[in-house]
Order: structure tokens, then C-alpha cells, then sequence
């Protein structure tokens, strides 16, 4: 542990005394032996691939510098409009970025960086795709080079270095040191939450599990259900818990207490034992096995199914094989949160599946069959690099902050492994080949299916500010979905525009009761209401869901031909 109390002391202005070069070396030398022990540490194991997607960022950092300091020193402070723009960004708001020479290092980074972005987008004589690349190159290298990124051109660095004597450098290499040796950035106080206890802590039992999945059943909150029952299908890329966060947040709690009958499919973490998983078993023996348990167990003809993100895309073929089947009723409603199946305008991942990047995702995992989780969100946090990387090696590294306790970003830390081969056909088959979005495109169990032929009635949202699914992708369901079709675009991203409980009074979202053709025409002619859509999907799922029935019998977890395994959370969702 750091001796803080031997630490705390301010070294006086002027001439160094012995007293002040001792406390330096002593600074300087604790933050080298914190070095040596952990590569020392690191040197008795082969690191893990996450770590090494980490140190390469870092030389690309320390390379990158060099380069941008000759800019930085030809550059003269911006004019009005930038200036405007600095007073606004994030980064520069404290006061000690208003003083002169600090003024005018981040007023010359945002005109440099003004003018290479301006000159990137100007570009000629490369493709769209190219072009692409390279705009999303520029701007992860602005980003990554912003003053406030290093030590010596950052005041609140230096301030809070002289007034702690260094602590917090030596507390914010430790964060560091941690951070590479798990091969995964931290961006919240991981003591704070447990599963189960303050996180996924909605009353219920699983009632069922496959080598995929678990089922669990939850507890009814009222004394009558409707009759048509609720199944979530979470990304077998996250934890499903993204959905039962603490209470205030849960969309699980709120589902329940609507007065519906709520199921969720909680994923395997995958191992060696389910490396051979493919499209069939997500699809035939994931989603379609869910559907018709629940089913029988409540002995009901339909359920309403939700997929979220990459199993919404699962969902839409599910409901294109139950088209083909001629077995569409099963599914009463289907509701889609961020989810694509037209991937033609898929957004800045895109940029990340060029055949090196594919080689090297297959490379990652060719022993085992199974891709570590930590890839994945290395890739996530790269698409908002700015908020979700530099922010806190700010905050964390540099000035040394302790970690904040945030149910959000506690679950985006909580990686899920992922069968590799599955994975990379996923990828190859649906944003490289976009597959799905042509008849014929994609065949499940040997059954040839078509998106065109979905007549289910269905609720789509999409988030405004999503960089995962963009919304103009989303939108495509409404151009190959064939039956009514209620699009909703919410404010916020990917997640914070999907969880977004009633009582948070957050964001809004917006309603177009016509069928305009494009997502321009659609937001041209829509109507925004105030906080949470939630209200308008329930009061549109309500009439669609039957009559009321008693909350007893087989709609107790465990109470039906079912019985209870464990209580939910169930352990699938802890297992790493």
C-alpha cells in the first residue's frame, strides 16, 4: 500500500532543500520499484492478449507525442470560434486551463486539431471505406494527443502533484500497473456491487438450463398477470444484468411490477465446452428452445420476445424461421432494443473488421475456440475513446483519483468470453457480408429464411446518440419487416437510451405516427415527448397482451412443472 501520511508534504517554492530532493527520490524511487516488481511479476507467464492490446496503445501514446509537441510548438492560439469551442469542452473546464500559458495550449491543440480533422474529411481519391478508416484514425490520434492527456501539459496534474508531493502519480501508476496486468481498463469501484446482492437482485428462480443458457423465472409483483408472458433475450456478448441494475434502474423490476410475467435468457460465459456453439444453436436451440419452454410452462400459444443489440439480430432470424415454419404465432409481439439486421450502415465498428483485424481476432483464440471478453470491450471502448479511455487516464492515472461506484460502468467491466468460431462468423456472415438483409442470405437448421417475410407486429428503438448500432441502421427492420412497425428513437446511446427508468426524468424520445422512408424524414416529422420511452412500449404491448390472470400456480417461480434450480441471478451470469 502507498504511505500516504509520509507523503504528505508540499515541497516549499524556490531552491530545493535536502529535505525536498529526499521526499523526490523517495517518490521516484517507490514509483520504479512498483515497476520492476510488477513486469518482475509478469515476466513468469505468457500475458494475456488484452494486456498486449494495451502496451501497444501505450507506445503508440509515447511515439505519437513526440510528433504532436512540433505541432503543438508551431501553432498559434485559435480564434474566436475556437476559443468558444475550448470554453465549452469538458476536458478544459476547470479554472487552471484559463491561465495564460495553459489558455493557450488548449486553444492551439483545438485549432491543430481543427485543422487536421478539417483536412482528413477534405481527403480525396479513397474509397468510402478507406476514408472512413482514416477519419476514425484522426480522430482517436486528436484524441489520444489532447493536452490534457500528459502530465506536464495538464495544470490539474501538476497542481494536484505539487500539493500532494506525488501521491498522486504513485497512486495513479498502481491504478495503472493494475489495469495492465488484468488487461482491462477499470472505470468504476468494483467493491461497491455484487451480483445478486445490489445487482441483478429482482426476486426469482431459474427454472431451466441448457448447456447456453439459463431460464429464469421472476417473481410476479402483482396479484393478476396478463396472460402473455415476457422473454428478454440479453447479448450473449455482455451479462444480462444490464437490464436489472440496482432497483431505481431495472428494467426487469419495472416489467414485473407493470404486471407482466417476465422471463430472461442469461447466457453461458463461454468455455471449452460450448467453443463449437454456432448461429443454429443461438437461434434453434437458444431462442427458439426459450419460447416454446415458456410457453408450455404456462400453457399459452404466444409470448412477446425482446432482443437487445446482436440478439435482436438473432431474434429477427428466429422470427424469419418461425415465418417458414408457418409457426409465426408463437411469437404474439417482438420488440427490438438497439438491434440491426440491415448492416450496410453499421457505424464506426465496421472500420474494425478489415481481413488483418479478422486474422487477428481468429489468432486470439485458435488453442482454446474461445475469444476472451476483454477483446471485445477493449473494441467498445475504443469507439468512444475520449469518454471511455482518456477520461480516466485523467482522472485515474494522472491525478490519481479513486474510482467512483457506477452500476453502469461496473457492468461494462464485466466481461463475457465468447465462442470464437461463432464469433467470427457472426462478424463475417452479418456485418462483412450483411447476409441476413437478403432473402435466401442466411439458412438456420438448413431452412433457408427471409427478413421479408416477418409479419409479427413489432416495436423498434433505436438510440439518437448510439455509436454501436447507429439509429440509421436500426432503422433498416422497417424496410424489410413486413408487418406494423412502431419506431421509436430515444435520446441517449446504446445503453443509456435503453435504460432509462420512468423515474429518472431523463432524456426523451421522439414518434412518427406516419411511415416516413428514411430515419432524415422520420426525425423531420416527429413529435418529442419528455423522459423515458418505457410508458409508451407498455402502453402499447398492454392491449396486445390478453387478459388478466391470477398470479398463482405455474406463474410462481417454481411452482409449475418447472421446478426451481437456484435463485436468480442463477450462476451462469458469474461464471468468467
Amino acid at each position: 500500500m502507498l504511505k500516504d501520511a509520509a507523503y504528505a508534504m508540499k515541497p516549499e517554492p524556490g531552491a530545493p532543500n535536502l529535505e525536498t530532493l529526499q521526499h523526490w527520490t523517495e517518490v521516484m524511487g517507490r514509483a520504479q520499484q512498483m515497476m520492476m516488481k510488477f513486469w518482475a511479476d509478469g515476466s513468469a507467464k505468457e500475458p494475456a492478449d488484452p494486456a498486449g492490446l494495451m502496451k501497444a496503445g501505450a507506445d503508440f501514446w509515447t511515439q505519437g507525442l513526440g510528433a504532436w509537441q512540433s505541432w503543438m510548438t508551431a501553432a498559434l492560439p485559435g480564434n474566436a470560434t475556437l476559443a468558444e469551442a475550448a470554453d465549452k469542452d469538458k476536458r478544459f473546464k476547470a479554472p487552471e486551463w484559463r491561465e495564460p500559458v495553459f489558455d493557450t495550449i488548449r486553444q492551439s491543440y483545438l485549432a491543430i486539431s481543427d485543422r487536421l480533422l478539417s483536412g482528413v474529411e477534405k481527403t480525396k481519391g479513397l474509397d468510402e471505406a478507406a476514408h472512413e478508416k482514416l477519419k476514425f484514425a484522426a480522430r482517436a490520434f486528436v484524441d489520444a494527443m489532447s493536452p490534457s492527456n500528459f502530465a506536464l501539459t495538464n495544470p490539474q496534474v501538476l497542481k494536484a502533484t505539487i500539493e500532494s508531493g506525488g501521491q498522486n502519480l504513485l497512486k495513479g501508476l498502481e491504478h495503472m500497473l493494475k489495469d495492465i496486468g488484468s488487461g482491462q481498463l477499470t472505470h468504476s469501484d468494483g467493491s461497491a456491487f455484487e451480483v445478486g446482492r445490489n445487482l441483478a437482485a429482482t426476486p426469482g428462480k431459474v427454472v431451466k438450463e441448457t448447456p447456453l443458457y439459463q431460464l429464469i423465472h421472476y417473481a410476479p409483483s402483482t396479484k393478476s398477470v396478463f396472460e402473455t408472458p415476457l422473454i428478454i433475450f440479453p447479448p450473449w456478448i455482455n451479462r444480462f444484468y444490464i437490464l436489472d441494475l440496482t432497483p431505481e434502474k431495472s428494467f426487469v423490476k419495472w416489467a414485473v411490477d407493470q404486471g407482466l410475467s417476465v422471463f430472461m435468457v442469461s447466457w453461458k460465459s463461454a468455455d471449452e465446452s460450448i467453443r463449437d456453439t454456432s448461429f443454429d444453436d443461438y437461434v434453434v436451440r437458444g431462442q427458439l428452445d426459450a419460447i416454446d419452454t415458456v410457453r408450455d410452462l404456462l400453457a399459452v400459444k404466444a409470448v412477446h420476445a425482446i432482443g437487445y443489440c446482436v440478439a435482436g439480430t438473432t431474434l429477427a432470424a428466429t422470427l424469419a424461421l418461425l415465418e417458414a415454419k408457418k409457426q409465426a404465432a408463437k411469437v404474439r409481439t417482438a420488440t427490438f432494443f438497439t438491434a440491426q439486421v440491415d448492416f450496410s450502415e453499421a457505424g464506426d465498428l465496421k472500420l474494425f473488421l478489415g481481413d488483418e483485424a479478422m486474422a487477428g481476432i481468429a489468432s486470439l483464440s485458435k488453442d482454446s475456440g474461445v475469444l476472451d471478453g476483454r477483446y471485445m470491450a477493449s473494441t467498445f471502448n475504443l469507439l468512444r475513446g475520449r469518454d471511455l479511455i482518456w477520461s480516466y487516464v485523467v482522472n485515474n492515472y494522472l491525478l490519481g483519483q479513486d474510482y467512483a461506484p457506477f452500476d453502469l460502468l461496473h457492468w461494462n467491466g464485466d466481461t463475457t468470453n465468447l465462442p470464437a468460431a461463432w464469433h467470427g462468423d457472426y462478424l463475417e456472415t452479418f456485418y462483412r457480408g450483411n447476409k441476413l438483409a437478403e432473402a435466401g442470405g442466411v439458412s438456420v437448421d438448413g431452412t433457408p429464411i427471409d427478413l421479408g417475410t416477418v409479419k409479427t407486429v413489432t416495436y423498434v428503438q433505436a438510440g439518437r446518440e448510439d455509436h454501436i448500432a447507429p439509429p440509421q441502421s436500426v432503422f433498416k427492420i422497417t424496410h424489410h419487416f413486413k408487418g406494423p412497425v412502431r419506431f421509436v428513437l430515444a435520446g441517449s446511446g446504446h445503453i443509456a437510451g435503453v435504460v432509462n427508468h420512468p423515474s429518472a426524468g431523463k432524456y426523451g424520445y421522439w414518434i412518427n405516427e406516419d411511415k416516413p422512408a428514411t430515419l432524415d424524414a422520420f426525425i423531420e416529422g416527429a413529435v418529442e415527448h419528455k423522459g423515458s420511452w418505457w410508458p409508451d412500449w407498455i402502453g402499447w404491448l398492454a392491449p396486445q397482451s390478453g387478459k388478466k390472470v391470477p398470479a398463482k400456480g405455474a406463474r410462481i417461480p417454481g411452482w409449475g412443472k418447472m421446478k426451481a434450480i437456484e435463485d436468480a441471478p442463477g450462476r451462469y451470469v458469474k461464471g468468467r
